[in-house]
């Protein structure tokens, strides 16, 4: 039967990848991906294989992020051991393709036994490191082949994934593939112990210790720092699309003569258009950070129209308001955590473990509309008791969920 099932599934992947291809001529990020495996093999013949590697795959540049504090982590200890780091989607691999830190830097060939072999041989690892949610079938078989241990990296898992059905008995055998499964939370280990398997660790998401170490590392923006003074309540909205501003931006057009207040947003796209036309709904004194005043402690509203500062920038906030949420799903609620704020955000959070966490610890609040935002934002801010204890809830949970890398690097370094 498994054998039937890992031909249908070589089915798939051929399928799969011939509509990469067919939609490559009119979708970009599809030619990418078509481009960008071509360039694979072009790679891995200039690959200098004398040397053993380790094998970090991550699917796009959230997983880069949660393995990233691995790599850092190995090239600290063994500064001369190679890294080879691969990416299924170009959103990953566009963004990271020039980390210094990694020897090797491609895209993963699409799932199959002789892609697999011919891989695996290409760049000799001795050890593998597959992020979160990735689950190759025949790269697993080859590495398991050549008895080169896999391990998984901050990997959460969920009732709905077939590994819990009545039929994913072939699913379930890619996890007995993995030497250990460093896993996130306990609802994970339930579901793990609930078909048999044992070998995870719930170590926490490495994602907690980059963010740490980011705002540990933050240089001071004095734009930013001048801005704020003297401001008692500073939202910092980071990642905002137009939806979002069309929660929070009437409440501090409103609000124009109240000097303890004060606003910066950092949108998700920073385009001329884009920025110009946010711009033109504000009301009240603002600027942008590439062509700041004399005197920014005296305007409302600061955009940040370039990309870098905001993991920066928010440790000059009260309250944070993360965009997306009314879209495809929230950015990144961490940065603005880890320095010990309370976080707010649209309806589209629940596949966002650390979201529903942070609601849980009293430390995130969704606003589904004006009218909630404004309600919940001045119960933080017009209790000041209510926002120290949120803010202080923000910052336990961080620093309870950072230690993956340190539980990693103690295992198998």
């Amino acid at each position: 039967m498994n054998k039937v099932i890992s031909a249908f599934y070589l089915i798939g992947m051929w399928v799969y990848s011939l509509g990469v291809r067919i939609a490559s001529l009119f979708n970009e990020k599809a030619s990418q991906l078509t481009k960008g495996r071509t360039e694979t093999w072009k790679k891995l013949a200039q690959y200098d294989n004398s040397q053993k590697c380790i094998w970090i795959h991550a699917a796009s540049l959230g997983e880069f992020e949660q393995g990233r504090p691995l790599i850092e982590a190995i090239k600290a200890k063994y500064p001369d051991r190679k890294i080879v780091l691969t990416f299924y989607s170009p959103s990953g691999y566009e963004v990271r393709k020039n980390y210094n830190l990694a020897d090797l830097i491609c895209y993963l060939p699409a799932d199959g036994p002789k892609n697999a072999c011919h891989f695996i041989k290409a760049i000799n690892p001795e050890m593998a490191f597959f992020v979160k949610y990735e689950f190759w079938h025949f790269y697993l078989k080859a590495l398991q082949k050549k008895s080169i241990p896999v391990y998984g990296v901050s990997m959460i898992f969920r009732e709905q994934q077939a590994f819990f059905k009545w039929y994913g008995g072939w699913f379930r055998d890619m996890l007995r593939v993995f030497g250990h499964l460093y896993i996130q939370d306990a609802n994970s280990a339930s579901l793990l112990d609930s078909i048999g398997v044992k070998n995870y660790t719930v170590a926490g998401d490495t994602r907690f210790d980059r963010v740490r170490k980011i705002a540990e590392a933050s240089a001071d923006v004095d734009l930013a720092k001048r801005f704020a003074e003297g401001a008692s309540t500073v939202m910092v909205a980071g990642s905002s699309w137009e939806p979002d501003e069309g929660v929070y931006l009437k409440y501090f057009n409103e609000h124009k003569d109240d000097a303890s207040l004060k606003l910066i947003i950092a949108t998700h796209e920073i385009g001329r258009e884009r920025v110009e036309k946010l711009r033109q709904q504000i009301s009240v004194p603002s600027f942008f950070f590439t062509n700041p005043p004399a005197d920014p402690e005296n305007y409302k509203v600061m955009i940040v129209d370039t990309i870098g500062l905001l993991s920066a920038i928010y440790k000059y906030g009260h309250i944070a308001y993360i965009g997306g949420g009314f879209g495809v799903g929230i950015h990144n609620t961490l940065e603005a955590a880890t320095y010990g704020m309370p976080v707010l955000f649209g309806p589209n959070h629940k596949r966002f473990k650390e979201a529903v966490d942070l609601i849980a610890n009293g430390a995130g609040f969704c606003v589904t509309s004006e009218e909630e935002f404004v309600k919940t934002f001045e119960s933080l801010r017009s209790d000041a008791a209510k926002l120290k204890a949120s803010g202080e809830a923000a910052d336990r949970y961080v620093k309870s969920m950072c230690g993956a890398t340190d539980k990693i690097m103690g295992d198998l370094f």
